[in-house]
């Protein structure tokens, strides 16, 4: 499937990029393009939802994925918690309004956005259920939310603590959807990301798993072999699918919740 062009950013290509610590994921790094792709897939497929909005990323990271939003969007604003991410969007996203700020407790308005992006980040937060709340009230009636994780079941699997140790708690499909329906909203999809055919072969080829042979080259701080590497840098968002059925199979989990209208 192809994606839409997104509008080139007046981006500041000389602004030091944001360091590689584990916690985030940032775009122009070989052996890290695996992992971007696959969170880059949510924000192209779900664009759509955003054109013409008043958008909040909550948790805007290294800003790529607010970015892509605003070449569509009306505006959009980033919420992060790290001094060095916002000081970065600002300086390489000139067309984000990045605000520092606690994500349980969200700077903004009562019902002063159309949607809420939250991409990759829920795993993060100590008190997931205050600020899927703080989403509810930011949004407006009928105001949509989009939210992506990683599926606990395979992510992190017959384990009751994550394996990725910025991870406060993983979820499944049915306690994200319990989490969002208790804050007030109605999941209205709950879609899951997959390995492509492209991706199948990639895991035949490195001995049935090209997470896991990722992982062990990261983890032996050893240079990558060359074929890895290449196999990695070529990872597009084509590579993966986003669909409905099978959840519990899924890679990560991406659902669409809306609030209430009037």
């Amino acid at each position: 499937m192809s994606e839409a062009v997104i509008p080139a950013a007046p981006v500041d290509a000389t602004h030091e990029p944001l360091p590689l610590t584990g916690e985030r994921t940032v775009p122009g790094i070989a052996e890290e393009n695996y992992w971007f792709r696959r969170h880059e897939i949510a924000y192209a497929r779900l664009l759509a939802h955003c054109t013409g909005k008043t958008v909040l990323e909550a948790g805007s990271g290294e800003g790529y994925g607010a970015d892509m939003i605003a070449g569509v969007a009306q505006r959009v604003i980033g919420v992060d918690y790290d001094e060095g991410a916002v000081a970065h969007v600002r300086a390489r996203y000139p067309r984000v309004e990045m605000i520092q700020g606690n994500l349980a407790d969200l700077p903004l308005d009562d019902e002063s956005v159309d949607v809420v992006v939250n991409f990759q980040v829920i795993e993060h937060l100590w008190d997931q259920a205050q600020f899927l709340r703080e989403c509810l009230r930011v949004l407006r009636p009928g105001g949509r939310l989009l939210i992506s994780t990683p599926n606990r079941i395979t992510f992190s699997p017959g384990r009751d603590t994550p394996l990725n140790p910025f991870h406060t708690r993983e979820l499944n499909a049915a306690e994200l959807t319990e989490l969002l329906v208790e804050a007030g909203f109605t999941v209205s999809a709950m879609l899951g990301v997959h390995h492509g055919d492209a991706l199948k072969a990639l895991d035949a080829k490195h001995g049935g798993s090209f997470i896991d042979a990722q992982i062990e080259r990261a983890l032996a701080g050893e240079p990558w072999p060359a074929d890895l590497t290449a196999d990695v840098a070529a990872v597009t968002i084509d590579d993966f699918d986003l669909r409905e059925g099978d959840i519990d199979a899924s890679l990560d989990l991406v659902a669409i919740a809306e609030k209430a209208r009037r």
